[in-house]
């Protein structure tokens, strides 16, 4: 099998790809209608976003564990960042991580973290989980993390990054 962290990359790009096209269509005929179906269009393709991006993550969960011959595939990889030096990709996947929970649970622990340190973050959190990102955004669906193109992507790097940082630092990877 080619590398986890490059088949999620493709894919993500793909499915991003396509529900762009799809985005852009909606658009169009919500130009000229503005039947419910297209608004739950747009709703759906938010919420593939977030599906998309708690299934790389968590994949990669199951991967780790099985690569790494592990129980917690997670736990293993931040020893393994915690060894190399990684301190900063240790961060970033710990913030990933942590949007993921959020987008996963909701309200919690993840989540008062993330909004502890929302603005030192590079991807949005809902500031107060009663409120709109944007109002009168009739695309936006209900969650605390913002999944745009760019969170996607952010999940897709950090697992490359995590990916190639432990095959640098452990024979025991891939």
């Amino acid at each position: 099998m080619h590398p986890f962290s490059e088949l999620v990359y493709h894919g993500a790009h793909l499915t991003l790809r396509s529900l762009s096209e799809t985005q852009t269509s909606v658009h169009a005929e919500l130009e000229h209608s503005g039947a419910t179906r297209l608004v739950k269009a747009l709703q759906m393709i938010e919420l593939q976003r977030a599906i998309l991006a708690v299934g790389i993550f968590s994949m990669f969960e199951a991967y780790l564990q099985g690569a790494l011959e592990c129980e917690n595939g997670f736990a293993e990889a931040r020893t393994c960042l915690r060894k190399a030096g990684e301190d900063s990709l240790l961060e970033r996947f710990n913030d990933v991580y942590l949007a993921i929970n959020a987008l996963k649970h909701g309200r919690g622990k993840s989540y008062d973290q993330l909004v502890a340190k929302a603005s030192a973050l590079p991807f949005w959190v809902k500031p107060n989980p009663d409120k709109f990102f944007h109002e009168g955004d009739v695309s936006e669906v209900a969650a605390l993390i913002r999944v745009d193109d760019e969170f996607v992507m952010l999940c897709c790097n950090v697992i490359h990054d995590v990916s190639e940082s432990i095959r640098r630092h452990t024979d025991r990877f891939f």
